[in-house]
């Protein structure tokens, strides 16, 4: 099988969309489609961290390492409760609305 190109988000704008876009299918990230079967935890977090790193510039250093040390919570709290049974995924989701927040603001200041 053919390896599959990562889709990195280029700029805040598309950042914000895929990180609003993941609480849509956590936590397991699967595509129930079967076009991209591909797609899973491992998958939509190098996504992320490889969006972060390239607009790391346009975040600044605090953000930047804030907004990974959030994606590293995140992940522990969806690989914790991957039926959506304990609660976990529910606080996973609570860090994405704060990501949100954090690159909203920066999207106002750029």
């Amino acid at each position: 099988m053919k390896p599959t190109k990562v889709y990195v988000p280029q700029n805040i704008q598309e950042l914000l969309e895929f990180v609003v876009s993941m609480q849509l299918s956590a936590p397991k990230f699967l595509d129930r489609t079967g076009y991209l079967p591909f797609l899973n935890l491992d998958y939509v977090f190098r996504q992320l961290h490889e969006g972060l790193a390239l607009n790391r510039r346009t975040l600044g250093e605090e953000r930047y390492h804030q907004l990974m040390g959030m994606s590293d919570q995140m992940r522990a709290h969806f690989e914790a409760d991957p039926e959506d049974k304990t609660g976990e995924t529910a606080m996973g989701c609570k860090i994405i609305h704060e990501m949100e927040d954090i690159l909203r603001q920066v999207r106002r200041k750029s």
